[in-house]
């Protein structure tokens, strides 16, 4: 596929984890990181698995957002908002041109959120 200014037809949030001071100690929370960017977004797979008596259903899908400075400091330990649904980023690679124009997140998420 072929990329160009069209195909980033979505917008994403990144979330990132921080530790914030309520007062007894420290708590994990997810905040909104930078702006939103545009994306292309592409479901690759889907699965059901049984775990504890429940079916837990996943998806993975793949955004490709152009390469910046800002993206270039994501990694798997951030999130991804897309249509209202969050995404734990699994892996990070530049596209196979390789000249720093776009880079590909590979995310997953339960598929029932």
């Amino acid at each position: 596929m072929v990329l160009n200014a069209g195909n980033l037809d979505r917008r994403v949030q990144f979330r990132r984890f921080i530790l914030v001071d309520d007062g007894f100690g420290k708590v994990e929370e997810w905040s909104d990181h930078g702006t939103p960017v545009a994306a292309a977004k592409r479901d690759v797979s889907d699965a059901e698995r049984w775990s504890a008596d429940q079916v837990q259903a996943s998806i993975t899908t793949r955004f490709t957002v152009r390469w910046s400075s800002f993206t270039a400091d994501l990694d798997p330990k951030d999130r991804l908002t897309c249509e209202g649904r969050e995404y734990d980023i699994t892996g990070i690679k530049e596209t196979p041109d390789r000249r720093r124009r776009m880079l590909e997140l590979t995310c997953s998420a339960r598929a029932d959120q």
